[in-house]
């Protein structure tokens, strides 16, 4: 791949704000790559201090904040349109923004599902299932009519997905990777691919309280989102669609297809499942 795969792109980042996360990780690799990106989170302080970081990799002219909270259609759809109206064009998605409480911050105590308020639930779907699809809404629009496009969305492992203690989270996460999986579908040969990158694990991210009874040194690093995600943004990236990666796994020292193979599966995991059985194919 060359020095600067993604010059001349633009990316829309969300969650990209967290002084200590995945957005973070990823934005600072896209803007190294050549694109310019539009940072969003819902914390006006945090989308500042990170921007200053990345300001400092890429020039002033390299971001563009916005506070943007995604489980608000209207303010997805503002937000694509200040991204293409500031840094002229769109061409990559990254779903990344995601909360475990509704506050945004720390895991908190083990809750069973049955002891989670309803209004606990439907905040954490808003922002972990519905906010993907609200920006990839307002977005893939642009993308089709200009015949390319990269959306990725970030969502967990499939362990988490139904692990005790880990609703709404992990269910809301099942439902943006089987989004993610249709969406691929739907968007064959359109010129825009749709994938999955997950970490691999427990990372540390602010999501983790600083005063976790772990060792934190034991904890992914976000900078394992790096490599993939620049890869998965870049034209190199062209025949993959509906795939999920482990960033764990990403081994930049093997060729492109052993790399892809030790790294990906499918998304939403369809060779688990039997297919049902449909009387109109």
């Amino acid at each position: 791949m060359q020095d600067r795969p993604l010059t001349g792109k633009v990316a829309i980042v969300t969650g990209a704000g967290s002084p200590i996360g995945l957005g973070r990780a990823m934005t600072l690799a896209l803007v190294r790559a050549g694109a310019r990106v539009a940072m969003l989170d819902v914390s006006e302080a945090w989308l500042e201090q990170t921007a200053n970081d990345v300001r400092e990799v890429g020039g002033d002219s390299c971001v563009l904040t916005q506070v943007c909270d995604v489980s608000d259609p209207d303010s997805a759809e503002e937000a694509v349109r200040k991204t293409i109206a500031g840094l002229g064009g769109l061409h990559i998605l990254i779903n990344n923004a995601g909360i475990i409480n509704p506050s945004g911050h720390g895991i908190g105590k083990r809750t069973n599902f049955w002891d989670i308020t309803p209004e606990t639930w439907s905040k954490i779907v808003a922002v972990n299932s519905s906010g993907p699809f609200h920006m990839a809404r307002a977005s893939v629009g642009h993308m089709v009519a200009q015949k390319w496009g990269r959306v990725i969305g970030v969502t967990t492992s499939m362990d988490s997905m139904y692990h005790e203690g880990m609703s709404p989270y992990g269910p809301s996460k099942a439902c943006h990777e089987a989004l993610s999986a249709l969406m691929a579908r739907e968007l064959e040969g359109t010129g825009v691919t749709a994938n999955v990158l997950v970490p691999g694990g427990a990372t540390d991210t602010n999501i983790f309280p600083q005063d976790l009874c772990y060792d934190r040194a034991l904890l992914i690093r976000p900078e394992v989102m790096q490599a993939p995600a620049v890869w998965l943004a870049s034209e190199e990236s062209e025949e993959t669609n509906g795939q999920r990666f482990i960033a764990y796994d990403w081994d930049e020292s093997l060729p492109i297809e052993q790399r892809l193979k030790k790294a990906g599966a499918p998304a939403a995991w369809p060779q688990l499942g039997k297919q049902g059985i449909i009387p109109w194919r």
